[in-house]
Formats: structure tokens, C-alpha cells, sequence
């Protein structure tokens, strides 16, 4: 092994391991260095297409900051929960059934030396390999089948920052007791306490970083300020339920620009989109783009209240299409959905979405689950033994109703799904037709044009769709890293970043 690595441990979830993993992968990367991103395990719904497979959404963006071609090596193994009981298992972007009915603390040190070859030959290929942790290394109960935190950290003897959320209260004892339950070979390991969401005057830090590196020999080397519209997506869940409001630039006036929620000239409020925000939603990352929309208005919803201020309703995304389903149904969010598209309101299912949008669930190999659809659109999914991972790009056509300004409009993304749609016959017999409006049936329509589904993933993504539906235009995810990259720079003690990849 020869690339130096770079380790962001966190004190719990959401400290902030994820984002500074991608600032700190463009930053190496502009210091002309090569790097690359590499997380041994991940559990998470939100995943990308790479050449060989899938992998988490997060290291599929730490690559695209690094300037590097997203590889499953960079995250040889994701978890992909379906219940709170279960998880999907990708090794090496394939889905592997064998290992996903093994008992978990067998499967971990199963697969360690997959997942340490992954990153050895990561260390061999690049200068620097910054790596990501998962959770808190100081989960005593889980450390003897560890195979992402302080193991993978002693394998590529790296230098590791320990960062934690301060908004959350209990940061110094946190960086305290993760540091104290680490073994003495791990605490050496440990270069710098990060402390992550800070507000407010950071002189009234202080005597805490130096009373902290007194009892523990490890510097606060970065205080970040709470950064709420970095722009990077969130890794995991959905952080803010509260409406967020688009600050993106528009090059057209309102009232020249179409839109699928009515006449612009008859609509003076912002438009609200709401995304229903179900259990096991997957791939919520690709609506970041919609934070940043001049004038629209995003919202996270969870029940039949949230949708009656809604012009546009989304249906994500979903791991266990059959049972978020059911979930939605017992929200009441089945009829709110049902009324809004019968009032000619504007409808998008996206893959798990476009399912629930159909008239049934047919699962013969105990995929997912049977049941009936919303019955929003007349086509049927059937779940197939085969999953379907690959990058797509297709062109829409004859789109009509709410819609029809994507008519024409090419879109690149990525399909991940084990079901396929296709028109219920007996209904499309007595001329109740879903429209295809994709080829290979990635995409339908309804008679009346306001309900689109779409196995797509990315959509949002496209500027070209977000030109076509609002004339808008967007940061890039480019000048998200280098954001990003300015911000630690801005923000770590002088010297602490290159002093992480000097020799050792």
C-alpha cells in the first residue's frame, strides 16, 4: 500500500462523517493529489449505478469530488434495509441473497477480506484514499465483528478525525468517551477532534478544547460554523421536514415559465412540492436539486394534513415497495393522494412510486409482496428474481396534460429496481389506457396527463428538466465540492489537513 489515508470517524449518525468525507476528498484532489473516497460498509437506501453494480449514493458523490469514476471498491459492501429486521446485501455491487439471510455478526467477519482487498488495492492506485466510518467506533457491543471503523483504520494505519455534532449539546463528552473506549493502538490513530453545527461566539468554547486535550493529548483542530444549505444531498433519512424554500437562479420571469402545477399567470404563491416521506423511502438524494429551485417550496410529508397546501405530489423511491404501500394506507395518504389527482393535481411516482401508482403488486418469488395499487394509473408490476441496475438515458415523448413541457426533453439517470410495469390488459381492453411516454416502458402517463410515473431515477438532476419545467438553473455538483473545499480550508487550524497525509 502506498497512498496516504485520511479517516472521519464520527461520535454518532449524523455528526457529519459523510459531507466532510466529500470536502475533504476535492480538497486533497486540488492540492493535485490523486484520491479517491472508500467506505467498507454502508447501510443505506439511497444508492447509485456504477460500472459493475451499485453503491451508496455518498461515496458514489465523495468520487465525483475526488474527480475520480465511481467503483464498488469504494464501497465493497451496502446494506439496504427492508425492515427493521432485514437488509438487502450488495457485495461488490451485486445483491447477494446468501449473505443477506446470514446472521449479521457471521456475515461481518465473513466478508472482511472482500472488503479489505477493496481497499487495499484503492491504497495501491491512488496518493490518498480518505475514508469514511460508519456510526461511532465506541459501539463496544458491536466491536468484535467491526470491519468499518477502528479495523479498517489499523489496517490502513490512518489518520483519523473524530468529529461531532455540537447543536446536539454533550459534544465534549462525546469526543471524550468515544476516545476513551478505544483500545491504545486506536487512540493513537486519533489526530484531531472536529467539532461539527457550531453556533454562535466561539470564544465561549473555550477553556472546553483545551481542557479536552489535556485529558486526552488530542487537539480541536476545526470548529465548523452550522452550514444549513451546503447543497450536498443527506445521506441518510429526512433531516428537515419543515418546508424548505429554492434559492437556485432563474433566467426567465414567472410568468414565461410553464409549469405542471396550472397556469403561472393564476398562481401567485410559491409552488409547493410534497414528497411523501415513507419508511423505507429510498434515493431521496436526487431531490436535492429541488431545495435549490428559485420560488418552489419542498416539504417532507407524513400525513393527509400536509397535502392540501400541495400543487405537485411526489412518491419516491421505495426499498419495500409492498410495505410502505400499506404504511401510506394506513395514513390515509391513499385517499389525499386519490383527491388531489381527481382534481386534476399533478402526480409523480418514481420507480417504488410508479408501482404504487399502478392497479396491483404481483410478486411470485417473495421479492417485495403482493397487494393492490393506488389504482392511479392502469398498469400492473410484477417483481422479478433479476434486479435491474443500470445507467439510462432516454428522451420523453408525447407527453400531454400537466407535463407535456418534458415532451422531447432528453433525461440521463439510473434504474434500480426489481419490478416491471407493464398495461393491465383487461383494462387497456376496455379502453382505460396508460400512455407510455419512455421507451421499455420506463415511463407512463394517464388519460387525463396530470400522473407520470417513471422507473428513472435522477430526474431532478437533469438540468435539462429543471430548465424544461422551470426555467431554472441550479448550482452544480461541481461547485458543490469545491464549496465544500473552501469551507475546510476556511475553517481547520493552518497546517492540520496536509499535515494528515505527511509521512508517518
Amino acid at each position: 500500500m502506498t497512498a496516504k489515508s485520511v479517516m472521519v470517524l464520527g461520535t454518532t449518525s449524523g455528526a457529519g462523517k459523510s459531507w466532510l468525507t466529500t470536502a475533504l476528498c476535492r480538497y486533497y484532489t486540488r492540492q493535485g493529489l490523486k484520491v479517491a473516497p472508500y467506505k467498507a460498509q454502508n447501510m443505506s437506501n439511497n444508492a447509485r449505478v456504477v460500472a459493475d453494480g451499485e453503491i451508496g449514493s455518498a461515496q458514489y458523490f465523495q468520487a465525483l469530488a475526488a474527480r475520480a469514476v465511481p467503483d464498488v471498491r469504494m464501497n465493497p459492501l451496502l446494506l439496504k434495509p427492508e425492515k427493521d429486521t432485514r437488509s438487502q446485501v450488495v457485495l461488490m455491487g451485486q445483491v447477494n441473497a446468501e449473505l443477506s439471510r446470514m446472521e449479521w455478526r457471521g456475515r461481518s467477519l465473513s466478508v472482511w477480506p472482500v472488503v479489505a482487498q477493496a481497499l487495499d488495492e484503492l491504497m495501491t492506485e491512488n496518493d490518498v484514499v480518505v475514508i469514511e466510518g460508519a456510526g461511532s467506533p465506541a459501539e463496544i457491543n458491536l466491536k468484535s465483528c467491526d470491519i468499518v471503523n477502528m479495523r479498517v483504520a489499523l489496517h490502513a494505519n490512518a489518520a483519523c478525525l473524530l468529529v461531532t455534532d455540537i447543536d446536539r449539546g454533550g459534544a465534549f463528552a462525546h469526543l471524550y468517551g468515544t476516545w476513551a473506549m478505544l483500545d491504545d493502538a486506536e487512540r493513537q490513530l486519533i489526530k484531531g477532534f472536529v467539532l461539527n453545527k457550531f453556533r454562535g461566539d466561539a470564544s465561549l468554547l473555550a477553556p472546553g478544547p483545551q481542557m479536552l486535550q489535556d485529558l486526552t493529548g488530542v487537539p480541536t483542530v476545526a470548529t465548523l460554523p452550522m452550514w444549513w444549505q451546503h447543497g450536498l444531498p443527506e445521506e441518510d433519512g429526512v433531516f428537515d421536514m419543515v418546508t424548505t424554500f429554492g434559492t437556485g437562479v432563474s433566467p426567465l420571469p414567472a410568468e414565461k415559465v410553464a409549469r405542471p402545477w396550472g397556469d403561472p399567470a393564476a398562481r401567485v404563491k410559491a409552488p409547493v412540492i410534497a414528497v411523501i416521506a415513507y419508511p423505507r423511502i429510498s434515493n431521496l438524494d436526487e431531490f436535492q436539486p429541488l431545495k435549490n429551485v428559485p420560488g418552489v417550496r419542498l416539504k417532507w410529508v407524513r400525513s393527509p394534513a400536509e397535502l392540501v397546501v400541495a400543487d405537485w405530489i411526489i412518491l419516491p423511491g421505495s426499498k419495500q415497495t409492498s410495505s410502505d404501500l400499506a404504511w401510506l394506507r394506513a395514513q390515509g395518504l391513499d385517499r389525499a393522494i386519490a383527491a388531489h389527482a381527481g382534481k386534476g393535481g399533478a402526480v409523480l411516482g418514481i420507480c417504488g412510486g410508479l408501482q404504487m401508482l399502478g392497479e396491483a403488486l404481483i410478486d411470485p418469488h417473495g421479492i417485495d409482496g403482493n397487494g393492490p395499487g393506488l389504482g392511479l394509473l392502469p398498469v400492473v408490476t410484477r417483481f422479478d428474481e433479476t434486479k435491474t441496475v443500470q445507467h439510462w438515458q432516454a428522451a420523453f415523448e408525447g407527453v400531454r396534460g400537466l407535463w407535456s413541457h418534458l415532451s422531447g426533453v432528453q433525461v440521463r439517470g439510473y434504474e434500480i429496481h426489481h419490478g416491471q410495469t407493464a398495461l393491465h390488459s383487461a383494462m387497456a381492453a376496455a379502453g382505460d389506457l396508460a400512455y407510455p411516454v419512455m421507451p421499455e416502458g420506463l415511463a407512463w402517463q394517464n388519460a387525463t396527463g396530470n400522473v407520470l410515473g417513471l422507473y428513472l431515477h435522477g430526474m431532478f438532476e437533469d438540468p435539462r428538466v429543471l430548465q424544461a419545467l422551470f426555467g431554472a438553473t441550479v448550482p452544480t455538483l461541481d461547485s458543490v465540492f469545491e464549496g465544500l473545499a473552501d469551507y475546510v480550508d476556511q475553517h481547520f487550524e493552518p497546517g492540520v489537513l496536509q499535515s494528515l497525509i505527511a509521512a508517518r
